[in-house]
């Protein structure tokens, strides 16, 4: 009887694994190369990049994709974007020996001890930080570590497990959605879109304020209203039942090192806008940065030699599978290319728009990337997998590449803390222990304003055409 319960309930579906849906796509890739119409578009180099020249589709030869062509897919999408996968290795690295250090637990340790009693302003001051976090680090699994210490402390302030959690998971998704320098997604799709790397980022500190205001006020809003009535959370007799109180004295003082630590990263991302702003670095050379950033933390951090090579080790095997994502993603593009209908995709897709305003066409990548988040919802991954077709699609379409990406990052970013799909999150909700029901019924409200303040901030980077193209 319990089991049929369980089943009615649909606690037995089990939702596949990303790597198995993108391989499913390779499969659905290939078997198209025998049904859709084979065509290639010719390019050309204009201002340092490779673009479609507009009318020069024109139908070839059918080169289907067999067995044997499926498996080399995933190898040779691999070598292709060996550059980001290797990129991700290190980056993952070097925040593995800052977290080693501790240096970001004491400093969230600190800011919660300074504004004990005034417990409202705890709010956009934890939100703040973790909002930074992930626009600029890229925090989404790292979150994880500060929920069994964030949520006890929120319920001990008078507000309730969905606050604690919101603080973490909302703060840090605002930051990711709206980020300006987040390696794993602005950074990887610039440079699949040959854009220069962090550019229009002016704009994206505003999208940022934007969207990170936006969450502040939703939580604070919410946040107030159980301060004054505790009964009206949708956790209250969750939270009752829960044993676990936080204890501050028992966090971690934060001493010279963590402060020398968190000084070398305030110090490499200076260095980061520096010179990707004034010497056009890429990935090569923020991969030298971070792995500058890195040693300069574990020795600061009192990590000694050996200790900061473990802990780059871990943080980069923390990431394999998002570097393994990136390669299997760019197999479906492999196979597409190969089989010679990536372009008859583009091309269809472009007369079909043909005629409508350019700014329906922005519209429509930003709701198109918002739907896809649920399938893929790797932020490298989802932008190994639509670049490469949206980057030249925007130039068949009159958007600019910068609005392309623009519209991937905030589809990509918004329902990270919605979607079931979205392993980190579900996570997440399990150690904070909110049932994701209520969870997905309390955040509803903020994913419909996140959704239209999205496509009206693509809109405006369309009209302003945001560049530098």
């Amino acid at each position: 009887m319990e089991n049929k319960e369980k089943k009615k309930a649909g606690i037995g579906i089990k939702i596949p694994h990303v790597l198995v849906l993108l391989f499913a796509i390779i499969i659905i890739a290939a078997i198209s190369t025998y049904i859709v119409t084979p065509g290639v578009y010719d390019r050309v180099e204009k201002g340092g990049r490779t673009v479609i020249e507009p009318g020069s589709y024109e139908v070839v030869e059918r080169n289907a994709v067999g067995v044997f062509g499926i498996l080399k897919s995933v190898p040779k999408g691999l070598n292709e974007v060996a550059y980001i996968v290797f990129f991700i290795f290190i980056v993952g690295g070097a925040f593995g020996v800052i977290a080693e250090t501790g240096a970001v637990d004491a400093g969230i340790a600190k800011l919660t001890r300074v504004l004990e009693g005034r417990e409202k302003i705890i709010i956009p001051a934890v939100m703040g930080v973790f909002a930074l976090g992930g626009s600029t680090l890229g925090m989404a699994e790292e979150t994880l570590a500060f929920l069994p210490a964030i949520v006890p402390l929120a319920i001990a302030l008078g507000f309730d497990s969905i606050t604690g959690a919101a603080m973490v998971l909302v703060g840090a998704g605002a930051g990711f959605a709206g980020a300006f320098m987040n390696p794993f997604t602005v950074g990887i799709a610039q440079g699949v879109a040959e854009l220069p790397l962090f550019s229009g980022m002016a704009f994206r500190v505003g999208v940022w304020v934007v969207i990170t205001g936006i969450a502040i006020a939703y939580v604070y809003r919410y946040a107030s209203k159980i301060k004054e009535n505790p009964e009206l959370s949708p956790v209250y007799e969750d939270d009752l039942n829960k044993e676990d109180h936080v204890d501050l004295e028992k966090f971690e003082e934060m001493g010279t090192h963590h402060k020398s630590v968190l000084a070398v990263v305030v110090i490499v991302f200076g260095l980061l806008i520096w010179g990707v702003t004034q010497y056009g670095w890429f990935i090569t050379e923020i991969s030298a940065l971070f792995l500058g950033m890195g040693i300069a933390a574990g020795i600061v951090g009192r990590l000694g030699l050996g200790g900061t090579a473990d802990a780059f080790v871990k943080g980069a095997k923390n990431l394999t599978m998002a570097a393994l994502i990136v390669g299997v993603a760019r197999g479906i593009l492999v196979v597409l290319n190969e089989g010679h209908i990536i372009d008859t995709i583009l091309h269809s897709v472009s007369v079909a728009i043909e005629g409508l305003p350019s700014y329906f066409s922005a519209l429509g990548m930003y709701l198109f990337q918002c739907a896809l988040n649920i399938i893929v919802p790797s932020g490298s991954g989802q932008a190994a997998l639509t670049m490469p077709i949206m980057a030249p699609l925007s130039d068949l379409v009159g958007v600019t590449r910068q609005t392309a990406v623009l519209a991937y990052q905030l589809g990509d970013g918004f329902t990270n803390i919605w979607s079931p799909t979205s392993g980190y999150f579900m996570a997440g909700l399990g150690l904070a222990g909110v049932a994701w029901g209520k969870w997905a019924k309390w955040f509803l409200p903020l994913l419909g304003i996140w959704m239209v303040a999205g496509g009206i901030l693509v809109t405006i980077a369309h009209f302003i055409q945001l560049g530098p193209f």
